[in-house]
């Protein structure tokens, strides 16, 4: 079976053909960019490309998009382009193609203003029920690409996965007050309780759903590291997130404080991967638990995959 991976110049579509050829499975990696990584270059928004790199293909893995970055340099045009009418021809070719299954990956900030409760309100417990509120174009896009997904397993029954994918990217985070007050590290170790994956963890996410498909026809999943949390724990998140960590992880103050870092004073939501796990048989490696372990080890808690993938940043 041959695995078309779009974006394969990004960071995921990368870390796919990475993993890809690593375990000698016939993939195609498709970019506007050229890369090592990259055997067809050119942009889903062509069409003719699309259909150009689609024989012998049984499976799409749509990871390419426009992303959040973008909505400071490109118009709502481009994100419709791109991540709407790209991903409609994408799914119309996978059909001609007969293709067994369609992974598009997708993302947590679709749900947008939903993951934002109200003044003295618990932190929200993000599970795939939770309608998306979109804030901007990106999510818009997103989630109207999802819909297309959905109307193609409805109307040609083409299996297809959506994954709502939490951070997992190396860059700094977007909010500059918390950019200016944590390191990089600190930040990235801090999400993983709440709203970040590791992409190794996102690309067995990816994987499974290729091999799950057909079996399961079409459902949407949030792939995000396993939460330490529960329910109970929501309102002492939104109010003092740090007395909720201490309590489930007594040994964070030691390492933390060594290290001279700091959690984050309040946690607004969590994301529940639980659905993933059960449905996929997913099972993410990396988590705080996994973070801390590596902090005692003195030893980076960011594997080796996202350190051979690096830092892409967002251009054009």
């Amino acid at each position: 079976m041959t695995i078309l991976v779009t974006g394969s110049a990004g960071h995921l579509g990368e870390a796919l053909m990475r993993r890809l050829r690593a375990e000698h499975r016939p993939a195609r990696g498709m970019d506007i960019k050229p890369s090592p990584f990259t055997d067809c270059v050119g942009s889903i928004g062509d069409r003719d490309f699309i259909n150009a790199c689609m024989p012998g293909v049984r499976a799409v893995i749509h990871a390419a998009s426009l992303h959040k970055p973008h909505v400071a340099t490109h118009s709502k045009l481009d994100f419709v382009d791109i991540n709407i009418l790209g991903t409609l021809a994408l799914l119309e070719e996978a059909v001609a193609a007969a293709a067994e299954a369609f992974i598009f990956t997708s993302t947590t900030s679709a749900f947008g203003a939903a993951l934002t409760p109200a003044a003295g309100e618990p932190a929200v417990w993000v599970t795939e029920e939770v309608a998306p509120i979109p804030r901007n174009i990106y999510g818009v896009t997103k989630v109207a690409a999802e819909g297309f997904c959905q109307l193609f397993f409805r109307e040609h029954r083409l299996p297809v996965i959506v994954l709502r994918t939490s951070r997992f990217f190396p860059e700094a985070d977007d909010d500059d007050a918390i950019s200016a007050s944590y390191e990089i590290a600190n930040v990235q170790a801090n999400e993983l309780l709440y709203r970040r994956v590791d992409i190794e963890d996102v690309v067995g996410a990816h994987l499974l759903a290729v091999e799950k498909a057909r079996n399961i026809g079409f459902a949407r999943f949030i792939i995000s590291a396993a939460t330490p949390f529960g329910r109970d724990d929501l309102a002492g998140l939104n109010r003092n997130a740090p007395e909720v960590v201490h309590r489930l992880f007594p040994e964070c103050a030691e390492l933390y404080g060594a290290r001279g870092w700091r959690l984050f004073p309040r946690i607004d939501r969590v994301y529940v991967s639980h659905r993933a796990m059960a449905e996929l048989t997913w099972k993410p490696k990396y988590d705080f638990r996994h973070a801390l372990q590596c902090l005692r080890a003195g030893t980076d808690f960011r594997i080796p995959l996202a350190r051979e993938v690096g830092s892409k940043g967002y251009g054009p």
